[in-house]
């Protein structure tokens, strides 16, 4: 599964890492430059900002409670 996000600076990072960490399950942060591990901080540092940023899931799991938890920075969907 994939969300668009929104991670505009250093803060959001480390919250987004925060919560990701909680999880047994893989979770990834993609963008047009990579993809990088979400429970990695400074795999998501070695990221662009300016690019349009995802997060991933395996088809597998429910990352209902996990977009809960992330939703002031989940991008809303058109």
């Amino acid at each position: 599964m994939k969300k668009a996000i929104k991670v505009k600076n250093i803060a959001h990072i480390q919250q987004i890492n925060q919560v990701v960490s909680k999880y047994p399950f893989d979770i990834w942060i993609h963008s047009k430059s990579g993809m990088v591990d979400a429970k990695s901080i400074l795999g998501i540092f070695a990221l662009s900002l300016n690019e349009e940023l995802f997060i991933v899931t395996d088809d597998d799991v429910d990352p209902r409670k996990l977009y809960a938890e992330l939703a002031d920075y989940i991008e809303i969907e058109k």
